[in-house]
């Protein structure tokens, strides 16, 4: 049984975390459209503004163009026994299109659903293996990368969808740059002067690939960089702690870097959304496994992205059936958002890219479902009365609310007290240690 090649760890940003079943190991990696987000309660679908001509910004590797196109109008607050929206937020890690088809294919899907996701845009993957040495990662050699640098023709289509995704409504976020997991250099041990060498360096990859790479006859990503990176996830979720003051003073909305989280209402840290991967059912096993590929495919085989393929049907079938289980939790019950990670990768045949496109298409069309960017839930929390989603916050994984919902989200209405959360016991022989399976994951 093969394990992850390091070709692979290049391509795809892979990196390593904490335990699966008798596993320790975590993953990673990568036109004006037509899709919107359907409307939903106190949400009202708006048309595309009106064109205007781009402003070029700095060395016109970015551009302000405007409003970005197919955006819902301004969340409003939930009226009183108002049943939640079903949020669901579908994002990529690394975003980088590596040739093989998956980052236009996903786009399609969304237009196809009226979907909208998060691109958590590597840095390095603007930036041309020639000129490495632009890149200072803290504690790490100048240079260095865990995820390698792609090829320039593949930097190129990385810039091509990149733009066509935030065309298109989708959010483009950040995964940083050199995705160290391990050793001195790991991101868990970064303080806050080097998460915010790394941000800078991220952001300036993004907002100098045209000076970097000399490609003037290739079109301006259409969006102010400074003004659309409101979040991320950090490599292998690792070091959240020591990035989150820093996420905090640059004015950043969310972070998405919890592994191992319940299908639970959000709440805010060091005044930041946090935004964690969650533990859904694991079909034929007793514990559950976090909602993202990689995670899934180390429960399945172990590290192998290329197994016997006589797995692949059963283990197809499994994927899709976590993601819907973990959906139907939280949609028949507390309504809690549910997050969805995933890489452009072909692991084991592809049946993890198989299983998240085969799940969005089964919960696109229910009713009050959204499928939406994390900005775009963001946005719909701070709209809200925080007295209404400490109401929220309140009911436990699959819990429904007592006495339906509009009996529970009345004014005159106790909040419920949050249950503390009890520490990870040790797992026993047909479970991974802790709750979550591979718990850490991007």
């Amino acid at each position: 049984m093969s394990g992850i090649s390091r070709r692979d760890a290049a391509r795809l940003g892979l990196g390593i975390g904490l335990g699966a079943a008798a596993t320790t190991l975590a993953g990673c990696g990568h036109g004006d459209g037509g899709g919107r987000p359907p409307a939903g309660p106190g949400q009202r679908e708006e048309g595309a503004p009106k064109k205007i001509t781009p402003r070029l910004i700095g060395d016109g590797s970015t551009s302000y163009t405007g409003k970005q196109p197919r955006q819902p109008a301004a969340p409003t607050p939930l009226e009183t026994g108002e049943r939640p929206p079903q949020f669901v937020v579908f994002s990529w890690d690394g975003a980088g299109e590596v040739g093989n088809g998956l980052f236009p294919r996903f786009l399609e899907l969304a237009r196809a659903h009226d979907a909208h996701m998060t691109f958590f845009l590597s840095g390095l993957y603007l930036l041309p293996e020639e000129k490495k040495r632009l890149y200072r990662p803290p504690n790490n050699p100048v240079g260095a990368s865990d995820i390698g640098y792609l090829t320039n023709e593949h930097v190129k289509e990385t810039l091509t969808y990149v733009h066509q995704a935030w065309l298109e409504g989708h959010e483009i976020g950040t995964h940083f740059n050199g995705h160290f997991c391990g050793g001195a250099g790991s991101v868990a041990n970064w303080g806050a002067a080097h998460w915010r060498s790394e941000i800078e360096q991220a952001q300036a990859f993004v907002k100098t690939w045209r000076s970097n790479t000399g490609w003037h006859e290739h079109p301006s990503l259409p969006f102010d960089y400074d003004q659309e990176l409101i979040g991320g996830r950090t490599p292998c979720l690792l070091g959240q702690d020591n990035l989150l003051p820093v996420a905090r003073e640059l004015g950043w909305r969310y972070d998405a870097s919890s592994p191992g989280g319940e299908q639970r209402w959000p709440d805010k840290k060091h005044g930041v959304w946090d935004l964690p991967l969650q533990a859904v059912p694991f079909p034929g096993h007793r514990f559950e496994v976090l909602s993202m590929d990689y995670n899934i495919l180390a429960n399945q085989s172990r590290n192998s992205t290329r197994a016997p393929s006589h797995n692949y049907p059963g283990w197809r079938t499994q994927a899709t059936e976590a993601y819907l289980a973990g959906f139907r939790r939280a949609y028949e019950t507390n309504r809690a958002p549910f997050f969805i990670g995933n890489h452009f990768e072909e692991w084991n045949g592809g049946i993890y890219m198989d299983a998240v496109e085969e799940t969005l298409k089964r919960v696109a069309d229910k009713k009050d479902v959204r499928l939406v960017s994390f900005r775009q839930f963001v946005d719909w929390l701070d709209a809200q009365d925080p007295a209404i989603l400490a109401k929220l916050r309140g009911l436990d994984v699959g819990e429904r609310p007592p006495g339906g919902w509009h009996r529970f989200l009345r004014p005159d209405k106790p909040v419920k007290p949050v249950k503390p959360v009890k520490p990870d016991k040790p797992g026993k022989p047909d479970e991974p240690t802790g709750a979550t399976g591979a718990r850490a994951a991007t």
